[in-house]
C-alpha cells in the first residue's frame, strides 16, 4: 500500500491500519460505541495522508479536532487511550478542571504539552536502550570478565629514575637494550597470562558458573539537589528541573563502591552502559517531532468549563480556562525543557457529559477548533452482558485468571451474567448512573467472599449461577438507600 521508502520516512504510526481494521481493533476492547471510534479512526488515518502529501501542503493540513459528548463510563476515555496506543503515538489525559486562568493558583495550560513532550521523550528513550542493549550487554560482559579477573595485568614498580628518558637527572641510569629487552619479554609474559585468565573467567562466565560469585561495582550518586522546585512564569515543573540540571553541574555525583553478587551487577552495568551508549540530544530531537507530528491530547470534563455563569468579575474557573486552551488547540509554541513544541499537529480530542451546560455553551472560538462532534449512547443492559465478557481483557477473564493463581477454578453461567447485567443497569437506573464503572463494583462485591477464602481452598471448581449472583448482590441493588452507599 505504500512504498518502503515513504514508510520509513514516515513517524512511527500504524500506517498500514484502514479505518475498518482500527474499529476492529478498538472493538477487540470497547463494546459499541461504533460512531465515536469511525470519528478517531478517520482522524488517525488522515494524519498518515498528511504525511504523504506534498511538502508545501502538508504544513496546512491540520487535525480535526473531536469533541465526544456522553455520561461517565460509556468509554470516552478508553477510545482514545486505545487509539494512542494502536499509532503507538504519546498520549496523556488531562482533566480541563486542573487548570486555572494564568495569574491564578493552578496549573497553567503549557503544562499539558509538557507533559506531552516528557511522555513523548520517556517513549523515544525506550526505543534507543532496546537499540543499544546488544552493545550495553557485551560492554557489561567485558567489564564484568575484567572485574572478576582482578584487573589488568601487575605492573612491575619502577623508580622515576629508573624510566626511560630520565637522563640528565641526578642518579639516573640509562637502560641498556638488553634491559628493555627482558622488560618487554616480561610485560609480554604478563599479558599473555592476563589473556589465559580472561578467556578462562569468561568461559566460567558464560557457563553460568559464576552467577553467585560477589563482586565490587562503582556505582555513581546522583546529586542531592532533585526536589528542587522554583517559581515562575514558566511553571513550576519546568524551572524545577532546569536548575537541577544547573546544579548538578556544579556538583558532579560522588561514586561508591558496591559489594553484589554478578547476577545483580550484570543489571547494573548493563544501565550504566545503556545510558553512556544513549544521545540526550538525539532523543530529544525525536521526542519533540514525535510529539508534535503524533501526539495525542485528550482533555475531560471539558463541559465544567464551559458555562458562563456571571457577567461580572473574574470568571477563573470557566470562560478564563477556555481562553487559555485556546491557544494550545488552535495552535501555538510552547517552551519545553527539550526546545521550543509547535502544537498546529497535535491531535486533541475533547470529552464531556454535558448534562448541566452544553457545548454551546463554551466559547464561540473554542467550538470552532472542536469540528468533529460525536455523542456517545448510554449503556444499556445488553452492553453490560457484553462488557463482562466480550473484550479481551473483559473483567470475567480478568477475576478468573486472578483466583487461578491461588488454584481455584472459577465459572460463570450464562443466567448469573444476565443477572450481573441486570444488577447493574437497575442500580444505575436507581442512583447515579456510573456507566461500565458499575460492574467492577458489581464484581468486587459478588466475588468479595470467594477472593477471601480462595488461599484456603485451592483445587476448588466453583461455578456462579444467578442463584449465588441473587444471594450476594440482591438485598443491596433492592435496598436503593443501601445501594447508594455499597454499590
Amino acid at each position: 500500500m505504500l512504498r518502503q521508502d515513504q514508510e520509513d520516512a514516515t513517524p512511527n504510526l500504524s500506517s498500514e491500519m484502514t479505518p475498518r481494521e482500527i474499529v476492529a481493533a478498538l472493538d477487540r476492547f470497547i463494546v459499541g460505541q461504533n460512531e465515536a471510534k469511525r470519528a478517531v479512526a478517520i482522524a488517525l488515518r488522515n494524519r498518515v495522508r498528511r504525511m504523504h502529501i506534498a511538502e508545501d501542503l502538508r504544513e496546512e493540513v491540520i487535525p480535526k479536532n473531536i469533541l465526544m459528548i456522553g455520561p461517565t463510563g460509556v468509554g470516552k476515555t478508553e477510545i482514545a487511550r486505545r487509539l494512542a496506543q494502536l499509532a503507538r503515538a504519546p498520549f496523556i489525559k488531562v482533566e480541563a478542571t486542573k487548570f486555572t486562568e494564568v495569574g491564578y493558583v493552578g496549573r497553567d495550560v503549557d503544562s499539558i504539552v509538557r507533559d506531552l513532550v516528557d511522555m513523548a521523550y520517556r517513549m523515544v528513550e525506550k526505543e534507543h536502550l532496546r537499540r543499544v542493549r546488544p552493545e550495553a550487554e557485551r560492554l557489561a560482559e567485558e567489564r564484568l570478565v575484567e572485574l572478576l579477573a582482578g584487573g589488568g595485568p601487575e605492573e612491575e614498580y619502577q623508580a622515576p629514575w629508573m624510566l626511560p628518558g630520565a637522563l640528565g637527572v641526578p642518579g639516573a641510569a640509562q637502560m641498556t637494550p638488553e634491559q628493555i629487552a627482558a622488560r618487554e619479554e616480561r610485560e609480554r609474559k604478563q599479558q599473555e597470562q592476563y589473556d589465559k585468565v580472561l578467556a578462562y573467567t569468561q568461559r566460567r562466565l558464560e557457563g553460568g558458573q559464576l552467577e553467585d560469585q560477589e563482586v565490587e561495582v562503582e556505582v555513581e550518586d546522583s546529586p542531592g539537589v532533585q526536589n528542587l522546585q522554583i517559581f515562575s512564569p514558566q511553571g513550576i515543573e519546568e524551572m524545577g528541573f532546569n536548575m537541577q540540571d544547573l546544579l548538578g553541574g556544579m556538583f558532579p555525583g560522588q561514586t561508591t563502591v558496591r559489594r553484589m553478587t554478578v547476577c545483580e551487577a550484570r543489571k547494573l552495568l548493563i544501565e550504566q552502559e545503556s545510558q553512556r551508549l544513549l544521545d540526550g540530544h538525539a532523543i530529544a530531537t525525536d521526542a519533540i517531532e514525535r510529539a508534535e507530528q503524533t501526539g495525542i491530547v485528550f482533555i475531560d470534563e471539558m463541559d465544567k468549563i464551559a458555562g458562563r455563569e456571571s457577567s461580572y468579575g473574574p470568571d477563573v474557573s470557566r470562560e478564563g480556562v477556555q481562553r487559555d486552551i485556546l491557544p494550545i488547540i488552535e495552535g501555538s509554541t510552547v517552551q519545553t525543557k527539550y526546545g521550543p513544541v509547535d502544537t498546529f499537529h497535535i491531535l486533541f480530542i475533547c470529552a464531556g457529559a454535558f448534562h448541566v451546560s452544553k457545548p454551546s455553551d463554551m466559547i464561540p472560538e473554542l467550538q470552532g477548533r472542536l469540528p468533529i462532534r460525536v455523542e456517545l449512547d448510554s449503556l444499556s443492559e445488553e452492553d453490560f452482558r457484553r462488557i463482562l465478557v466480550e473484550p479481551e481483557n473483559s473483567l470475567v477473564r480478568q477475576y478468573t485468571e486472578l483466583l487461578a493463581t491461588e488454584g481455584v477454578t472459577i465459572s460463570f453461567t450464562d443466567e448469573a451474567l444476565d443477572e450481573i447485567a441486570a444488577i447493574a443497569q437497575e442500580v444505575n437506573d436507581q442512583t447515579e448512573n456510573i456507566g461500565a464503572r458499575r460492574l467492577y463494583t458489581l464484581m468486587e462485591r459478588l466475588l468479595e467472599e470467594l477472593s477471601f477464602e480462595a488461599p484456603e481452598i485451592p483445587g476448588q471448581k466453583i461455578t456462579v449461577d444467578q442463584a449465588y449472583v441473587r444471594s450476594q448482590l440482591e438485598d443491596l441493588a433492592g435496598d436503593e438507600d443501601l445501594s447508594r452507599y455499597m454499590l
